[in-house]
């Protein structure tokens, strides 16, 4: 595969075809923001830890027999998750929950097939632009430590605990967002090729930027750990906490532990670190506006807005499954217009 890369960038730009690139690696991005969403579905029907054993190639399959739902079945009866939240469950509730994460790991087994089948034909037509097939081959590389990270991660839930570690969960998420970004960006990358059949691309990222970038993974980092917790729950009031503005947290293990450990201070922290995401993510898109792309500006605002206004409306709902979902899903849509953006304000600067 290596080869076939280094090859493609060795080709003629004359057979570089960076607009088919370009249309794949938005079908790539459309598929991780699906897989963004089922796994909030996941998270949301408490299914993760329903699936006990990791099988890469034969996992693709679900049981086929009675017999092996039963086996399965059995293999989850004999965790914390189960034998301390969920006793009693009939084996119809089972498959339930077993058909959600199921589905987000075939779903992320379709998306490894879905760059990398494509990205073998595109290097060996050499129609890979140069200098783009090592970028690639690193994504391939991180698209398959994101499915070592989510093992990772369902084992933190297997022994001890009751579900799986709020950290871990982050990493998962958070590792998912940046291989989104980096495939909307040489997607992008790609649609500037097309149009100006340049032989380099000038796009880099400015300062804002840089700055907006942070402090977006900051609040997508403790919107994780507010999923991992729980502590969407803490409350249903907004903008106040239980009738006050700050909470109550448990310090007993110093500010430092409970910023990352207190679900009240972490359902605070993510809720008004919200608005100081807006600032940034707006002056991001004055950015894009300068360099000439009104309609990139015109997406992240909405972006934005709509995304604190559905963080609003799943803590004042109770953290109601749709608005939850919904919830997760505008944070990776906001992240693509904000990657269109940074993309954008990186050309003329």
């Amino acid at each position: 595969m290596a080869d076939h890369a280094l090859a493609a960038d060795r080709a003629p730009a004359a057979t570089a075809r960076p607009r088919a690139v370009a249309a794949w690696l938005w079908s790539v991005a459309l598929l991780i923001v699906l897989m963004v969403a089922v796994g909030g579905i996941t998270r949301l029907t408490e299914s993760g830890l329903s699936i006990t054993e990791w099988k890469p190639v034969s996992g693709a399959l679900p049981p086929l027999s009675e017999e092996a739902w039963e086996s399965e079945f059995a293999k989850y009866r004999q965790i914390p998750e189960y034998q301390q939240l969920k006793q009693g469950m009939s084996l119809e509730e089972f498959k339930f929950i077993y058909f959600w994460e199921w589905f987000h790991r075939l779903l992320g087994r379709l998306i490894g097939l879905a760059f990398a089948l494509p990205f073998l034909w595109f290097a060996a037509k050499r129609q890979i632009p140069r200098g783009y097939s090592p970028r690639l081959l690193a994504l391939l590389a991180l698209g398959g430590l994101q499915g070592v990270i989510g093992w990772w991660m369902v084992t933190s839930g297997l022994a001890e605990r009751t579900d799986v570690s709020h950290f871990r969960l982050a990493v998962h998420l958070n590792l998912a967002l940046a291989i989104l970004t980096a495939v909307v960006w040489t997607a992008l990358d790609m649609r500037v090729l097309a149009r100006s059949n340049a032989a380099t691309v000038p796009s880099h990222i400015v300062p804002i930027a840089w700055a907006a970038g942070a402090i977006l993974l900051v609040q997508l980092v403790f919107g994780a750990f507010v999923a991992g917790l729980n502590a969407g729950l803490v409350t249903n009031e907004w903008p106040l906490m239980n009738g006050g503005l700050v909470p109550s947290v448990d310090a007993s293990n110093g500010l430092a532990d409970a910023a990352v450990n207190d679900p009240w201070a972490v359902h605070f922290f993510h809720r008004w670190w919200a608005f100081v995401a807006l600032v940034a993510l707006v002056l991001l898109a004055r950015a894009a506006k300068r360099a000439g792309d009104r309609r990139a500006a015109i997406w992240l605002h909405i972006a934005v807005g709509v995304q604190i206004l559905l963080g609003i409306a799943t803590v004042m709902s109770g953290v109601h499954f749709h608005a939850a979902l919904l919830h997760q899903v505008v944070g990776a849509l906001l992240v693509i217009a904000a990657t269109n953006a940074a993309h954008s304000a990186g050309r003329t600067a």
